[in-house]
């Protein structure tokens, strides 16, 4: 018996030893090829590939086609820019064993506008390092964070570690809704099958402490138009006889949420799915400090759906938010006018279980019952998407969380984020597989704001979680 428990103590120590080894191994690669995956990086940045502007409509092209080299270059078997109704899709693999399993990588190479750019203090398509970060659009979001998928497959396969084969597929419209994957996918689920799918595109809650997002909001996203008389009227011949349709459209907005923070659309909460005791004992363990929360973002008191905490409220429950306003006189200096119209954008995060399309249409009907008859309304429907939650039972979420451990000591917290990724759930629809979402994103890295950065140490970190967390899924699968 004696020599037995010698012998296992032996095997765990050589398994400590082999992973300790493994992760020195990982960190130096990374160190000593710093310079130049950051360099390629900056290349993909420095491309304006905004997705919401037409002018830049062959910046996509141009970005789809150098993440096609860049993939080449890291040594996928082949890779290609397919086309789409929309964006050209990028699509890469590397297959090492037809009988093995396969992970297929999903990200984005589209950003957000840069605008207004009076706000930046670097330019932001062109990337610099300062204060130890990188300053730029799509630093984190997401050529930043696909960018580490990229390089942590480049190490596995040039030290022959890769066991499991790999799938790219990197689109041009996720800030637009990913009008064009969802059709994309169902035309080639064939070359897109996969046992699962990683992405990352989400955050921590903090640099040093780790976590995996489980749960994403959906989103519905409309524009309203309301408009009172035929033309722009005086505001002193006409004013308090005829409905000025910028007042009357701030009114309609504004009773959508009562002061306890309820949204009042008949049937918005109709399918919400209230977290259990248990899982809101679990959510109140994330440290959160409210006060340095609040201090962050510049705010003296927070505001929310009464009976939930702020974590709750960013992850568990649904939201309708005023987006963009607009209407009559903007200019410089004065001008006395009634405007015939006025238009806002609107925006709901959804919870799983919520059907957007079903949300928007209770949105339309609302608005159309309540629309007082001196103005006509009309509530356009944009894009949207459904929720998405994660088991944390499952092998590939078990590898992540060791991917995590490896490199920062630390278990991962599972959260659920406010945040919405549209495709995931449409990939689960489509493709019937799980997706894991291993993210690095900060909240300080003002993503989809002016000046947004990641910092490069955690940039790096990046790189070396994923690289473990394949290495930890050959051994589940």
């Amino acid at each position: 018996m004696g020599l037995f428990y010698a012998k296992n103590g032996e095997r765990r120590k050589k398994r400590y030893n082999t992973i300790k080894y493994q992760i020195i191994m990982i960190k130096k690669y990374v160190e000593e090829n710093k310079d130049r995956m950051l360099e390629e990086l900056f290349s993909l940045i420095r491309i304006p590939s905004v997705s919401a502007q037409p002018a830049h409509k062959e910046d996509m092209v141009r970005c789809a086609e150098r993440w096609k080299e860049l993939l080449l270059e890291a040594g996928v078997d082949k890779a290609e820019v397919m086309p789409s109704k929309g964006n050209p899709m990028v699509y890469a693999e590397r297959m090492v064993d037809p009988n093995a399993k396969t992970v297929l990588v999903y990200g984005h190479y589209d950003v957000m506008p840069a605008e207004p750019f009076e706000l930046w203090k670097t330019e932001p398509f062109e990337p610099v390092i300062k204060d130890g970060h990188i300053w730029a659009r799509g630093a984190d979001d997401d050529k930043g964070q696909s960018f580490m998928q990229a390089k942590a497959f480049e190490y596995l396969n040039k030290n022959d570690l890769l066991k499991h084969n790999m799938k790219f597929i990197f689109e041009g419209e996720e800030e637009i809704g990913s009008g064009s994957l969802g059709p994309f996918i169902e035309e080639h689920k064939e070359l897109l099958a996969c046992d699962v799918i990683l992405v990352s595109d989400t955050g921590l809650i903090g640099p040093d402490t780790p976590s995996i997002t489980t749960g994403l909001r959906g989103l519905s996203y409309w524009q309203i138009e309301v408009t009172g008389p035929n033309r722009d009227l005086h505001s002193g011949t006409f004013g308090g006889a005829v409905a000025n349709p910028i007042n009357v459209l701030c009114k309609l907005i504004a009773d959508v949420t009562g002061p306890d923070g309820k949204i009042r659309i008949p049937g918005f909460y109709d399918d919400v799915e209230e977290a259990s005791d248990e899982e809101r004992k679990l959510v109140a363990s994330i440290p959160f400090d409210e006060e340095e929360y609040k201090k962050s973002l510049g705010v003296k008191a927070l505001f929310g759906e009464e009976g939930y905490s702020t974590i709750e409220r960013t992850g568990y429950r649904p939201t309708f938010d005023v987006c963009g306003i607009w209407g009559g006189y903007t200019g410089d200096g004065a001008k006395t006018v009634i405007p015939s119209k006025a238009y806002a954008k609107l925006s709901s995060r959804l919870v799983p279980h919520q059907d957007h399309t079903k949300i928007s249409q209770l949105v339309v009907d609302y608005f159309n019952s309540v629309a007082p008859d001196y103005v006509t309304v009309n509530v356009e429907k944009h894009h949207g998407g459904h929720g998405y939650v994660c088991p944390i039972d499952f092998p590939a979420y078990k590898a992540a969380e060791r991917g995590f451990e490896a490199v920062f000591g630390k278990r991962p917290l599972p959260v659920r984020i406010g945040g919405s990724i549209p495709i995931i759930s449409t990939f689960e629809k489509l493709l019937g597989v799980k997706t894991v979402l291993m993210g690095f994103g900060l909240e300080s890295n003002a993503i989809h704001s002016p000046n947004e950065n990641m910092p490069v140490d955690l940039w790096l970190k990046g790189i070396e979680t994923i690289i473990n967390f394949h290495l930890e899924y050959d051994k589940e699968a």
